[in-house]
């Protein structure tokens, strides 16, 4: 695939996530994919299930990217996320607060998939947002 086609996924990926289309996974992600985060790495059902629990806890989820760069077969892109903290999370009650959350990603694609993904986001900015922190 082109580098053109490689970003076009990501955007399709966060456009269909942001509707709340968790069956991208199975269609954009390879049965072998691995999610690399901070918290230790996740399979694409684990990554899926993840999402879904992110989904139910912030409503009117939106991820919107900002950057987006392609080389060869890695795409990074920075993104933030937003939301309305209606669901437990991490043991914090709903607090009803809209959140925003940045992150940076850069995936790995192989034969048309998503193969990895690496990613980092900013919790602590979350947390001090639904109140956790003091500034």
């Amino acid at each position: 695939m082109s580098t053109e086609e490689n970003k076009g996924m990501i955007h399709r990926f966060w456009n269909e996530v942001s509707k709340g289309n968790l069956d991208i996974w199975d269609e954009l992600c390879a049965p072998g994919y691995i999610y690399h985060g901070p918290a230790g790495d996740m399979t694409r059902e684990q990554s899926k299930q993840h999402a879904a629990g992110i989904l139910s806890t912030f409503s009117d989820f939106k991820c919107t990217i900002y950057d987006i760069v392609a080389e060869g077969d890695r795409v990074a892109n920075r993104y933030i996320m937003r939301g309305t903290h209606q669901g437990a999370y991490g043991g914090i009650a709903p607090t009803g607060k809209q959140v925003e959350i940045s992150g940076i990603e850069i995936d790995r694609i192989a034969d048309g998939k998503f193969a990895e993904t690496w990613g980092i986001s900013d919790t602590f900015v979350l947390m001090r947002q639904l109140g956790t922190f003091s500034q």
